[in-house]
């Protein structure tokens, strides 16, 4: 199950998973979520690190230099592995928090509003005691890391899912129409703040002059 919480740009993903097994061995296994992020999401490795110092969210983004600032139009999609915790309200299920942010879109002609599809995620499993039968896995193996700190390398199974909602998120953009009456406030606004700090520098400012000698 993957729920979104919050609203607006910043999001969170909850995601849970219920393997379905009554043992206590299962506590033992290891379970990770592969979030496949499209162009219009993205993770901030900052975020990241910091939640892991308090032991909230343990993730590392597979892809490479993630830009935060460039927009929809010119980002890549992205994978994160997340580290999944067992949950205290069921022996054999784990859950996972992940923070998203929305980018920022083009301008619309018509309609306000975009609508990002979030697919279901592919959830890894990795035991020292095998629980779960030949039925419940994929053909091939995963290679990757053991943990967030660790830079060991695991073999991990792809688990077969029952069919998982797919989250829609909606994302407000701007109209095209609106486009000249913003860059004109945006620049009218920008002049008169300079204006503004420059006058108040030349008025109550001190300059000190310091001649150097060769």
């Amino acid at each position: 199950m993957q729920q979104l919480l919050k609203d607006g740009f910043h999001r969170d993903v909850l995601i849970k998973v219920n393997l379905g097994i009554f043992d206590e061995g299962i506590r033992s296994c290891t379970v990770a979520t592969k979030v496949h992020l499209p162009k219009g999401l993205y993770v901030d490795p900052y975020e990241l690190i910091s939640l892991q110092k308090y032991n909230l969210t343990e993730a590392l983004v597979i892809s490479d230099n993630i830009d935060l600032e460039v927009p929809e139009y010119l980002a890549t999609d992205i994978s994160v592995l997340v580290y999944m915790k067992p949950d205290p309200e069921c022996q054999s299920c784990f859950k996972a928090l992940l923070p998203l942010h929305c980018r920022y879109h083009r301008p619309t002609k018509d309609d306000g509003r975009i609508f990002i599809v979030l697919k279901s995620p592919e959830i890894l499993i990795n035991c020292q005691k095998s629980f779960l039968s030949v039925d419940c896995l994929k053909e091939t193996e995963i290679e990757v890391p053991c943990t967030q700190k660790s830079i060991n390398m695991c073999y991990w199974d792809s688990l077969k899912l029952k069919t998982v909602k797919k989250l829609k998120l909606q994302i407000p953009v701007g109209f095209n129409h609106h486009l000249p009456l913003v860059c004109t406030g945006t620049l009218i606004t920008t002049i008169l703040c300079s204006s503004l700090i420059l006058s108040s520098l030349c008025k109550h400012g001190h300059f000190f002059f310091v001649q150097g000698s060769l």
